[in-house]
């Protein structure tokens, strides 16, 4: 193994409480579309002439369904023909290895869910693409991939107002639940946090980062570009998750035996 990893599997190994961040670069692996940076799909505008950021917006959803559903229908597609890569896969079995492991993702894929992190120690902080739901009169729709066969945007079967998913769209407030579990566990702290994948422009995304520099934690980051918190990291890995992940699990884990 790599000196460097080597390292950070030591520190890994070391840590009680872990946090790790995870953004679009991770599914990106997968085979979806991250919204800027690099091989971004939304880089600019749309076809449509506004930025990504105002057709998924809670704005457009109310003024325009139709354009918003169009952008919302093509990230559900490309998730729901996808799968979780060997990157989800190691971070739910270091969770698994680790009890206080916690992942932190702004993917709203689910790829974490199906990969085995338990949903006891993950945070969907932008929420998820299902089940679609109604605002009007809070019916719940589970056919998101026959409802994106279908003319868009979908309706509800029973009063005919737009469906949604539950997904924070840009503008839009975080769900409650999701932020305060998330400051909960920061409450306690970290020893150890790492950002995957991830551009770390929000706020609540970098600040478990701040807070583990001040407090003496270690911090990473994986990513193939440079990041608003690419100077706060002990380690700075260059490099797909996808790569990271099991050539560190993979030493974990003997590790693990030879004890």
């Amino acid at each position: 193994m790599r000196p460097q990893l080597q390292r950070l599997a030591s520190a890994i190994i070391e840590a009680q409480r872990i946090l790790i961040i995870t953004g679009a670069g991770l599914s990106a692996d997968s085979g979806l579309p991250t919204y800027r940076g690099l091989n971004g799909l939304y880089n600019g505008h749309t076809d449509d002439g506004v930025p990504i950021e105002v057709a998924l917006s809670g704005e457009m959803l109310r003024s325009d369904p139709a354009l918003c559903w169009k952008y919302l229908a093509q990230l559900g597609s490309a998730c729901l023909g996808a799968q979780p890569n060997a990157g989800h896969q190691a971070i739910a079995e270091l969770q698994a290895l680790k009890p206080e492991c916690w992942v932190l993702t702004q993917n709203i894929d689910g790829y974490h869910r199906l990969a085995g992190s338990p949903e006891d120690r993950l945070i969907e902080i932008h929420g998820e693409l299902a089940p679609l739901y109604c605002r009007a009169c809070g019916l719940t729709d589970e056919r998101l991939g026959e409802r994106l066969l279908q003319p868009l945007p979908p309706l509800c079967e029973a009063c005919g107002c737009v469906l949604r998913p539950p997904v924070t769209l840009f503008g839009e407030r975080l769900p409650t639940a999701a932020v305060e579990r998330l400051y909960e566990q920061l409450g306690k702290g970290f020893d150890l946090v790492i950002s995957v994948g991830t551009s770390a422009s929000f706020p609540y995304i970098a600040e478990p980062l701040v807070r583990a520099r001040r407090s003496g934690g270690v911090t990473v980051e994986v990513n193939l570009a440079l990041t608003e918190v690419s100077e706060l990291a002990d380690f700075r890995l260059e490099e797909r998750a996808l790569d990271v992940f099991p050539e560190l699990l993979s030493h974990i884990t003997a590790h693990n035996i030879c004890k």
